[in-house]
């Protein structure tokens, strides 16, 4: 082939591949659109954080009677909700056996330190050995010990009240047999007031200092909060739940009654000072203790960042590392987002 006609036959071939490789504009890849999202700035964590905690009201002395010895009630004075005044009478055993015990001691006595008395007469003539004596003297101090007890079992055969209050539980009633030390009533001393008992972890527990100001909730009085102070803490945890409960003091009310539900709030100082907080809908994937959060940059694109997740409270959520205040993230449209996306900031009601 003649060298004019080779040039010319790589020269349609070169334009041909040239019009094959072309594309116009149309055949460019798009950037993808924008993806809205609502995003938020985060926020650095106040020095101080609440505990909040549910519990039950309850009188501050509540104390447990019973008997010191075994018989048959023989009445009951009073029922659950009565107020009583100290000294009273609540309850009492039948004394009929007790009364005979009292007697026999008390002639057992007399015998035996007329017998005691004679072997003095006896042992200061020669009749008799000290030892004969003293024989004589340890059976009439056996006596008075009998009489003593059986004298004390007669005083407490009665139940009475060691101070004003309120009968909060009877579990006796007339003709049963109870047992010594049996616990028969439970009695809320009204002088000592009522206290908000409430159960926290250890970890809450150790933040806490008997006479810290609280506020405290009980709807069965007053939707608003009162004033309330932790007055006792206690020394170690629950056995079967592991918590330590403690007791808010709260003020004389009318209305308060045990059994009463409510909650305190305490603040705290902040465990982590360099904490921040954000919208509780910004984290996903929730994982003991961690989670995820999408990071937007200043060109609108979203990086996705593990954080260490903290406390809850009133949809906000505390982050203890991971984040820094000033950062923007997105608070809402997270399910719909992956790394690199490029958003669309959006009002958060929208």
């Amino acid at each position: 082939m003649p060298v004019r006609n080779r040039k010319l036959l790589v020269f349609c071939i070169a334009a041909a591949l040239a019009g094959c490789s072309g594309t116009t504009a149309e055949d460019q890849p798009k950037e993808q659109a924008a993806i809205p999202a609502a995003t938020a700035r985060v926020q650095s964590a106040s020095q101080n954080e609440t505990i909040t905690a549910a519990g039950t009201v309850r009188l501050r002395r509540e104390v447990a009677l019973g008997f010191t010895t075994s018989g048959q009630v023989a009445v009951v004075h009073y029922d659950e909700g009565d107020r009583v005044k100290r000294g009273t009478v609540l309850a009492a055993l039948d004394k009929s056996t007790v009364s005979a015990d009292q007697a026999s001691a008390q002639a057992e006595l007399n015998r035996s330190q007329a017998e005691y008395e004679r072997m003095q007469s006896l042992f200061a003539d020669g009749w008799i050995t000290k030892a004969r004596l003293e024989q004589a003297e340890a059976a009439t101090l056996s006596a008075r010990a009998r009489l003593n007890s059986s004298s004390f079992a007669s005083r407490t055969a009665n139940i009475v009240a060691p101070g004003d209050g309120i009968i909060l539980s009877r579990d006796i009633d007339a003709g049963q047999i109870v047992s010594a030390g049996q616990t028969v009533m439970v009695l809320g001393e009204l002088d000592k007031g009522f206290v908000l008992k409430v159960p926290l972890t250890d970890v809450a527990a150790s933040r806490v200092r008997v006479g810290m100001r609280a506020k405290v909730t009980v709807p069965a009085i007053s939707p608003d909060p009162i004033d309330a102070v932790v007055s006792e803490k206690d020394g170690r945890a629950d056995e079967r739940t592991g918590t330590f409960e403690l007791s808010f003091l709260l003020p004389a009310n009318d209305r308060l009654r045990s059994g009463q539900l409510g909650s305190a709030a305490i603040e705290v100082s902040r465990e982590y000072t360099e904490a921040v907080t954000i919208p509780a809908t910004a984290i996903f994937g929730v994982r003991s203790g961690e989670g995820l959060v999408f990071v937007v940059d200043d060109k609108s694109r979203v990086k996705q960042r593990n954080v260490i997740v903290g406390d809850l409270t009133d949809d906000v959520l505390e982050i203890i590392s991971g984040l820094q205040a000033g950062e923007v993230i997105v608070t809402r449209g997270v399910e719909k987002l992956r790394d690199g996306d490029r958003i669309k900031p959006v009002s958060a009601t929208k």
